[in-house]
């Protein structure tokens, strides 16, 4: 698929929401050996840039070490999206903050992702050649302070790989994309696991993009799809110039 991407101009690819482990049972097994750059998963991401000439928004990968060096203690892993630029180098990582730890009405019923994952405490954005990208994970939708934050942060989009469970995703998903789009000016792309799983959980998919107006500019369905679009940097510029969110701003976070 990645062929296909940039046989079509595609300058950067998304992958989902822990897209190399998510039936796993042991994230922490596949986290130890991804403490450094020379990781199964690590070192196909940076093939995959190099090969593809592309900037790779790596979804998660399970990391037993925080981005300071320390190990993760425990038997609990971070929750790592990793960033690569077309020569392989890894140019960012922001670790997932917002724990899945909740009830659903599915026939998996229980998410305790804080069992497995620890939390990350670091919002993070980088440059590229096309914009400046935030980076967020999945549940972290449901907090708007964190995209605040990268909006503050002066990202033009936004990243959300993600793995929603069905009830969750019918219910909110499209609903929390275009929110967050519209109250930072910002595109948000979401790279999403969808379909049956091996662990027998199931995701719902629909891979989405919305722009800075809220408009859902592109969507897929469960199964594997690739989406394509083009991203209208005018569109936003227009809109952040007719509606200058950033110089209206009152109430502040504070420190």
């Amino acid at each position: 698929m990645s062929e296909r991407a940039v046989s079509e101009g595609a300058e950067a690819l998304f992958l989902p929401e822990n897209f190399a482990a998510l039936a796993h049972p042991n994230p922490r097994e596949i986290g130890e050996q991804e403490c450094n750059s020379n990781g199964p998963i690590r070192t196909f991401l940076s093939e995959l840039a190099r090969s593809s000439q592309c900037w790779v928004f790596a979804g998660t990968c399970p990391v037993a070490e925080t981005p300071d060096g320390h190990i993760v203690t425990g038997n609990r892993v971070r929750a790592a999206s990793l960033v690569l630029n077309p020569s392989g180098q890894e140019v960012a990582r922001y670790d997932k903050i917002h724990m899945f730890d909740v009830d659903v009405e599915d026939n998996h019923r229980r998410y305790r992702e804080s069992d497995m994952f620890e939390p990350g405490n670091e919002p993070v954005t980088v440059d590229t050649p096309f914009g400046r990208v935030g980076l967020s994970v999945c549940y972290d939708l449901r907090f708007p302070e964190l995209y605040r934050e990268l909006f503050l942060r002066h990202a033009d989009f936004i990243s959300v790989p993600s793995a929603f469970t069905v009830t969750t995703g019918e219910a909110h998903f499209r609903l929390l994309m275009r929110a967050r789009a519209v109250e930072n000016c910002c595109y948000t792309i979401a790279a999403c696991q969808g379909g049956i799983h091996d662990s027998g959980r199931q995701t719902y998919g629909h891979t989405m993009v919305c722009d800075p107006w809220g408009e859902v500019v592109g969507e897929l369905g469960e199964g594997e799809e690739l989406l394509i679009i083009d991203i209208d940097t005018a569109l936003q510029a227009r809109l952040r110039e007719e509606m200058p969110f950033r110089q209206q701003l009152r109430l502040l976070p504070s420190d």
